[in-house]
This record gives C-alpha cells, structure tokens and sequence, in this order.
C-alpha cells in the first residue's frame, strides 16, 4: 500500500467536467492498492494519516494533527504509484492490486478516516480525473507499507 499525503491550503479533482471532491486546508491523498495489501494496512494507514503531526502550530512548527486544525481529506486513488519504472522505458502496473480489491481497499480506507471523525472527499475511483491543488509548505509525505522502520 502506498499513500502520497499533501499539506493543502485547497484540492479539488474533476471528472467529466464536473467537481466531485472540493477541500480547503487539509491533506490530499493519493491512495494506492497493491497486491496482497489487506483491510488492516489500510487501517493503519488511517490512523497514522490521522494523527500525523504536520500543520504548524502559531510557532510555526509542525506540531498540529488534521483534527488539531479541524482539516479535511480529499483522497484519489491512483494506481501509478505501483509503478515499475526500472525496466524499459514504459512503466509497468502489475503490482497494483486488481481492480476490485483496489476499490474494497480504497473504500475501506476512505470509511476509516470518516469513522476517525473526519471530513473526506473522494475522487472517482478508477476515473480519469484533474486534481487541482495548492500545496501548502511545500509538505510531502511517502507512505509505504513495505517500509518496515
């Protein structure tokens, strides 16, 4: 599982024209499914996301949790995050998880930080979307399952 979070002022995705997620100050996130993640990897994901210390207190340092600054999530699954881009020129996607098991997990990781009292709004899974952004700081943080520290 792999998750790209990013401190927003506001996000927004698009899909036909039309806005299907809108948030101002909070995180967007860039959710991947890959083969063989499970419901607690996403669980854990979620709860991590939700604690994480990365909005600045009036010291200017990071020391506030989305919930410390009553933040929103926009979340927007993306398959390319399991990309293999070391062989060739063109990338490969096989250790994305199916399609099916990518949408039980991304809808299972979107309910879990609604459960966590938060705010979420969502892409369209499997949808060719346009994701605005106005990134904040710039903050960036990978997350990665396989990361064992």
């Amino acid at each position: 599982m792999k998750a790209v979070l990013q401190r927003v002022r506001e996000a927004s995705v698009t899909v036909d024209g039309e806005i299907t997620g809108a948030i101002g100050t909070g995180l967007l996130v860039l959710f991947c499914a890959e083969q063989g993640d499970r419901l607690a990897e996403a669980d854990y994901f979620s709860s991590k996301i939700s604690k994480m210390r990365i909005f600045t207190d009036t010291e200017g340092k990071m020391n506030l949790s989305l919930a410390d600054i009553g933040g929103s999530l926009l979340i927007v699954s993306q398959f390319t995050l399991a990309a293999n881009w070391r062989k060739g020129n063109r990338p490969g996607f096989s250790a994305a998880a199916s399609p099916d098991e990518g949408r039980q997990l991304y809808e299972h990781f979107c309910h879990s930080l609604e459960k966590l009292g938060h705010t979420v709004e969502k892409g369209i899974f499997g949808a060719q979307m346009e994701v605005r952004l106005l990134n904040d700081g710039p903050v960036t943080i990978v997350m990665d399952s396989s990361d064992k520290s």
